[in-house]
């Protein structure tokens, strides 16, 4: 489903609405919530909603556990990093216990740090799969740490792996097609009229995920929705 927003302030707030409305069926239905989270500009004032009193109110935190969906290779403290933005801007606002909140250890070598997370989310998941994920989408089409061309895209067994990204001089760490697709929801937020030609190259065909990883997303099993802004869909639809 495409659900489309007059603006990125209304953008925050469905998305939060969303959030939270997942976070208690996901309690009612199974007595908790693993939620998978993304950085960046877009959710920031998502997060930001979240950690309100009349959001967070309604929010069983001591039934939630936090992860991510991908991290820079950077200290905790880095504004780069995904951990950090969500510290400051939610977790921090929020009863959410501190052993729920489940960072990617980045003081590790990046191969070290992605063993470890997948070990760290299988034993969190167990059997189970991810309630929510929320992703992103960059300029180039892009989503989590699956960039055009490299191999994380295509990865079928591992569930979080490190890439190298020589032209920005970073590794990150990233989960990867096969625990993203097994997520019970994912939505994606696009925000800004710098998305809008992505975002149709990503909806529309011809279907390359190579050339454009947020392709790669569709849930085995669960519901993948997009919730954009008018900016950033003013090219939907339309025929190149």
């Amino acid at each position: 489903m495409i659900e489309v927003v007059a603006d990125a302030a209304e953008l925050a707030q469905r998305a939060a609405a969303r959030f939270v409305a997942s976070v208690r069926q996901a309690i009612a239905e199974r007595d908790r919530c693993v939620v998978l989270l993304s950085g960046g500009t877009t959710p920031r004032a998502t997060f930001e909603q979240i950690a309100t009193p009349a959001m967070s109110q309604q929010v069983d935190w001591s039934r939630l556990h936090l992860a991510f969906a991908d991290e820079r290779c950077v200290p905790a403290t880095d504004p780069r990093s995904n951990y950090r933005l969500v510290r400051e801007t939610l977790a921090a606002h929020v009863p959410l216990p501190e052993a729920q909140l489940h960072r990617v250890l980045t003081e590790l070598p990046p191969r070290e740090a992605a063993l470890a997370y997948e070990r760290t989310l299988r034993t969190l998941l167990g059997v189970d799969r991810p309630d929510l994920i929320f992703l992103g989408l960059g300029d180039d089409g892009h989503t989590a740490s699956l960039f055009p061309g490299h191999a994380p895209v295509r990865e079928q067994v591992r569930w979080v792996v490190a890439d190298e990204l020589q032209e920005q001089a970073i590794w990150r760490v990233t989960t990867t097609p096969p625990l993203l697709n097994a997520a019970r929801e994912i939505v994606f937020l696009v925000s800004g009229a710098a998305k809008a030609d992505v975002l149709h190259a990503v909806l529309e065909p011809p279907r390359d995920p190579d050339s454009l990883p947020a392709q790669v997303i569709r849930p085995v099993a669960g519901r993948l929705d997009w919730l954009v802004d008018a900016a950033a869909a003013a090219s939907i639809g339309q025929k190149g």
